[in-house]
């Protein structure tokens, strides 16, 4: 093999393929990086843990082709610190030599013929704008489960009904849900996938910044989600198991409802759950016109602040977990915040509205489950 490419273009293609390097590989090839140059002038750079697969294409002027498997952590370390000129890679025997101006390297290769075939990148289900997908995926992950005992609850599920596709995740304490438009390769398509969280969150960020991301659901019985994107490709197997029928904690009507600018709750959450300790939550009584935040008791530091609230009914007290809180206030993207309730008792609903006296904007929903308050 030999040929030469741009040096930016490399680096950035090996980082991005070295995120599927597992850390710690079961056997010694899944550490590598595996190089295939094509005379169609292509350079392949792919990496394999049995879960996930990602692959990065990339022009280079291919002289030799041929195929390679190379220490991806090293090339990514190499490629990242090479000068700003174009590299040349070239196979002399059993090492790959790696050329950049005055800079030269040589690294030991492994075994291809070792290596494990690369999944097949199910055919297109549709397309999705990278900016809405990225979005979606930071505001339901958040809900996910890192319990692996749990292996479910730390996948996303991801229902696809037509043009609407449907984001949610729960880990017991909270349930997030996300409803966005996409364009389907056919209009009636219907199909459910259990993703999970932290590959979804790594494609959103590695290929999110597309225009479009093309998302690709294997039919039948696969077990197989592939995403693609400005010549960059990723597979994960999905996560097997019966996912619980979580949409019916939603409440069919809230009575009460308040709306707060997100920020200065947000802020005012992080000022009183100072004296919080852990597993404490932060106390909010919602009265006519007033929001009084409440953290702490007994001979323990104490905090208390009140905001400006408008309130649809009949007071309330409630008490969460701030952190939680925290993360639906941060998710919501909306300056002002609706907490909707049925009773103290029973979770509640936080969604985004662009102004005091508006309608809520319910494609985002955060639902939360209330602390028990002793008495």
């Amino acid at each position: 093999m030999e040929l030469q490419v741009e040096r930016d273009v490399l680096a950035d293609a090996v980082a991005w393929a070295a995120r599927a390097l597992p850390s710690r590989p079961p056997v010694p090839v899944l550490a590598g990086v595996l190089l295939e140059a094509t005379d169609e002038g292509t350079l392949k750079l792919s990496t394999f843990d049995y879960e996930v697969s990602a692959r990065a294409e990339l022009p280079a002027d291919v002289r030799t082709s041929g195929r390679v498997l190379v220490s991806g952590r090293l090339l990514a370390d190499i490629s990242r610190s090479l000068p700003a000129r174009p590299v040349t890679l070239t196979t002399e025997g059993s090492k790959v030599v790696v050329t950049c101006g005055a800079s030269r390297f040589t690294l030991l290769t492994m075994s291809v013929e070792e290596y494990p075939a690369l999944p097949q990148l199910p055919d297109s289900s549709g397309v999705v704008p990278g900016g809405d997908f990225t979005e979606a995926v930071a505001q339901v992950t958040i809900a996910a489960s890192r319990d692996e005992t749990l292996p479910i609850l730390t996948g996303v599920r991801m229902e696809i009904e037509g043009d609407r596709l449907t984001l949610l995740a729960t880990d017991r304490y909270r349930l997030a849900v996300r409803e966005l438009r996409w364009r389907p390769s056919t209009p009636d398509l219907s199909a459910v996938a259990l993703v999970r969280a932290r590959t979804l969150s790594d494609v959103a960020r590695s290929l999110g910044s597309s225009a479009d991301l093309t998302l690709a659901l294997a039919d039948g019985a696969s077990d197989l989600i592939g995403f693609q994107a400005g010549g960059r490709y990723s597979t994960s197997l999905l996560v097997d198991g019966e996912y619980p029928k979580v949409r019916a904690l939603f409440p069919a009507e809230s009575p009460t409802h308040a709306v707060v600018s997100t920020a200065a709750l947000t802020e005012a959450v992080k000022r009183v759950a100072l004296v919080a300790e852990r597993n404490t939550p932060v106390r909010l009584r919602f009265e006519d016109g007033v929001l009084s935040l409440e953290a702490g008791q007994g001979e323990d530091a104490q905090a208390t602040e009140a905001l400006e609230a408008t309130l649809v009914g009949e007071s309330i007290a409630i008490a969460f977990n701030p952190q939680f809180l925290l993360d639906g206030l941060g998710a919501l993207g909306a300056p002002f915040a609706r907490l909707s309730f049925t009773q103290a008792t029973r979770p509640a609903v936080l969604t985004g509205q662009a102004e005091p006296d508006g309608d809520d904007d319910d494609s985002y929903r955060y639902l939360l489950m209330p602390v028990r308050l002793a008495g």
